[in-house]
């Protein structure tokens, strides 16, 4: 642009004099140029060279006029050009408060260098030319200033938006890839809860300690805890306690009374510290000693030390249980409409089939009255068969019924079909387990429970369900013939259930039951060693 606006001048003034404007340009332009992203070298360049510009279109278009090369002051259009450098590298920059100041001072520029710096007998200020010239590139000038960001985002090519299954399957192999490189290749909640615990073990004192996280409807769940014995944690987010603020409030509470809904008194200290990802509170810790002032300023800044970036570990542990909860389910549910509009239907058909070869049978054909029959009951067998998977797959823990009324649901279901007695006793406490942990041992109780209808051939089951978070015990007994290794599908469901009990880091346990039968447990982390709170609750038999 500098050689450009050199050649123009010397074109319309004939004078070597005029070209001293484009010298000064030239030292105007050094600051910008190789200074262009310092914060007060690189601006005032670019006034600088507005300024100049607006001058010299003056004094080229009062030379111009003077050596009738151009007259009528259009011969400020040889330098005027150059004011879309400085303005379109304002624009660049994403500056457009420096872009309307340099079009405020181009704009005083031009009436000083058309009235001041012509010689006394020309005023190219008054000049028509002058006055088309200026206000041509003014006028250009503001729009290089204020589109020139909407031009360039027009003239981007537009980037393809992916289709919503494109970009989860992308996630999701990026999650996979960050799962695998994760120390054991977890993104288990639980096993990153207790990992949090032994690390504040080391830094603060403490009797009793527990990792806390939402489950929905303003309760928490306990994820895992560490203690003599084991403690009934206040759950819930509307109780007036250092839980509920520390939620809240997204700061460190201390407290000198404990946290549980049951203590039994005495000196008590009390730290509850928010777990947060970004602006969301995703858990709490709680520590507890039996001392008081156990935790002075000097050991919480050491604790939120540990939990700050553990917060990030459990957040992703926690939506990646959410997502594979949601994969799962929506599986399930997908299974069941393709069984109970495919399948299922088929069979039904079936079955009317044969009832009307039976009505239409000649008299006489008692064999094949008889084959039909068979074949009839056959058929009902597997589309009760069919209807008992359905009501499997459609089966869900209600957060608000629990773990324990699932599992009886679908027992006294089962037991009716098969005609089995069957006996509960539950022991669940008010906290409840993660959604992800109940599911999983909901399937495991309902494949024991299918396994004792279909193959056990007994009269009686017997299912127990112990929940006292994080531990939990699911014990299904029957008094059939007893487990047997030949089964062809036996393996198959055990291997199932031991898949299982190992994501959720429990412990599935066989064992024959005395004088027959089989019992079948899964156990979640370590019993409690303390008089429960909670009275069992035994069904009669039958209900």
């Amino acid at each position: 642009m500098l050689a450009l606006v050199a050649a123009l001048t010397w074109i319309a003034t004939r004078d070597v004099a005029e070209l001293r404007w484009i010298a000064l340009l030239v030292v105007a332009a050094l600051p910008a140029f190789l200074a262009p992203d310092h914060r007060v070298l690189g601006p005032l360049g670019r006034f600088a060279e507005v300024a100049i510009t607006g001058l010299a279109a003056g004094s080229i278009a009062a030379a111009a006029d003077l050596s009738r090369t151009v007259d009528a002051g259009f011969g400020a259009e040889a330098v005027l050009p150059y004011l879309a450098v400085p303005l379109l590298t304002a624009a660049l920059r994403r500056r457009p408060t420096e872009g309307a100041a340099l079009l405020g001072v181009a704009a005083v520029s031009l009436v000083v260098g058309g009235t001041l710096l012509a010689g006394r007998d020309q005023n190219p200020i008054t000049q028509p030319g002058f006055l088309a010239a200026g206000g041509q590139w003014l006028v250009l000038g503001a729009i290089v200033t204020f589109a020139a960001d909407t031009m360039r985002q027009f003239m981007q090519p537009a980037e393809p938006t992916p289709q919503p299954y494109a970009e989860a399957t992308r996630l999701l192999t990026q999650l996979r890839s960050v799962a695998r490189s994760l120390p054991g290749a977890t993104l288990d909640p639980g096993g990153i809860s207790e990992h949090l615990l032994e690390e504040l073990r080391l830094v603060a004192p403490g009797d009793r300690a527990a990792v806390l996280s939402a489950s929905g409807g303003g309760r928490l769940v306990v994820l895992a805890q560490t203690g003599a014995d084991r403690v009934d944690w206040e759950t819930t987010l509307d109780a007036d306690s250092a839980i509920a603020d520390a939620w809240a409030s997204q700061q460190p509470q201390t407290a000198s009374r404990s946290q549980a809904r049951s203590h039994r008194g005495g000196d008590v200290s009390s730290l509850v510290v928010p777990l947060v990802a970004g602006v969301r509170t995703i858990g709490l810790v709680i520590l507890e000693a039996d001392v008081s002032s156990a935790y002075p300023s000097s050991v919480l800044a050491e604790v939120t030390g540990v939990t700050g970036p553990a917060a990030l570990r459990l957040e992703a542990a926690l939506l990646f249980d959410d997502v594979r909860s949601l994969a799962t389910n929506e599986e399930r549910q997908r299974l069941a409409r393709e069984i109970h509009d495919g399948v299922a239907q088929e069979l039904v058909m079936v079955g009317y089939g044969i009832d009307n070869a039976q009505a239409t049978l000649p008299e006489g054909a008692e064999e094949t009255a008889e084959e039909l029959r068979t074949l009839r009951g056959e058929v009902t067998r597997v589309i009760t068969e069919l209807r008992l998977s359905l009501f499997e797959l459609r089966s869900e823990v209600d957060r608000n019924g629990g773990l324990a009324a699932a599992i009886a649901e679908y027992a006294r279901t089962l037991g009716t079909s098969a005609g089995l007695r069957v006996h509960f006793t539950f022991d669940e406490s008010t906290a409840r387990l993660p959604a992800a942990t109940e599911a999983e041992l909901l399937r495991i109780a309902q494949e024991a429970i299918t396994n004792a209808r279909k193959h056990a051939g007994a009269s009686n089951l017997w299912v127990t369900c112990t929940v006292d978070p994080p531990f939990a015990e699911i014990e299904v007994s029957d008094d059939g013939k007893g487990f047997a290794d030949d089964r062809p599908d036996g393996r198959y469901g055990l291997t199932i259930m031991a898949e299982r009990a190992e994501r959720i880091r429990g412990r599935l346990k066989i064992t024959p039951r005395h004088p027959s039968g089989t019992t079948v447990a899964v156990v979640l982390g370590s019993p409690a060693r303390r008089d429960s709170v909670r009275n069992s609750v035994s069904a009669p038999e039958g209900e």
